[in-house]
């Protein structure tokens, strides 16, 4: 059971990086032979860039949704990320290769991904009462008081904290 932290946390990261969230939609339910490969080639993915930390991955975590699965993944650089798409040394051509020579475009299994450069310093996070997540597994966990108190400051870490509402 992953250790549950009371009370209000933040995360930071250093420098720019990148989220990238990356899935499969089931088309085609019964097509089983067709979408539970697509579904098994991301965990090798992962085990291979958690093995290799040089890569660029910071973390990842998995997400299930109607007829589908979400990994979120927050990288150290779009460049990290591309040169492990086209690696031929990598795992993920063969599994690229595999999706198109099995599935192709016969619509039983959809695959998209979304990337955002974030720039340094422009996002903020907090969890309540939560286990680490998020880009909290990428970055430091710490208390959000003092100047992490509130979102305003957390987006802008250098700006004074915000005067209090009430």
């Amino acid at each position: 059971m992953p250790t549950l932290y009371p009370g209000r946390y933040t995360t930071q990261i250093e420098g720019p990086f990148v989220v990238f969230l990356i899935g499969l939609r089931i088309n085609r339910l019964l097509a089983v032979n067709k979408w539970l490969p697509v579904a098994k080639a991301m965990g090798p993915m992962l085990s291979e860039l958690y093995a290799n930390p040089q890569l660029g991955l910071l973390s990842a975590y998995s997400s299930v949704y109607w007829r589908g699965v979400m990994v979120t993944q927050y990288w150290r650089s779009f460049d990290h990320l591309v040169h492990y798409a086209q690696s031929r040394d990598s795992v993920h051509l063969p599994a690229w290769k595999a999706f198109n020579q099995s599935v192709g475009s016969d619509g039983t299994v959809g695959i998209w991904h979304e990337s955002y450069q974030v720039a340094n310093g422009k996002y903020e996070t907090v969890y309540a009462n939560m286990p680490r997540w998020g880009l909290a597994l990428a970055g430091t966990h710490e208390p959000a008081t003092g100047h992490l108190r509130d979102a305003t400051s957390r987006m802008k870490p250098d700006a004074p904290p915000a005067a209090d509402p009430s």
